[in-house]
């Protein structure tokens, strides 16, 4: 079975964060995302990998 492309809103709501927060970490923190025309999808799995694979984590003084 193929997995949903899920929107914005929806991968904002799975993380519990805001839908400014997933366009700042497909920005600047690499967010695995798949641009459609004007809009971002993006698969649960991937999200679900690079959060546990420490994306998500501040990064500030990395160097």
């Amino acid at each position: 079975m193929t997995e949903a492309w899920l929107s914005v809103e929806d991968i904002a709501e799975h993380l519990g964060v805001s839908k400014d927060t997933v366009y700042t970490w497909v920005a600047s923190k690499g967010m695995p995302a798949h641009k459609v025309g004007r809009l971002w999808k993006f698969q649960a799995s991937e999200i679900d990998d690079w959060v546990r694979s420490g994306g998500a984590a501040t990064q500030e003084n990395e160097g």
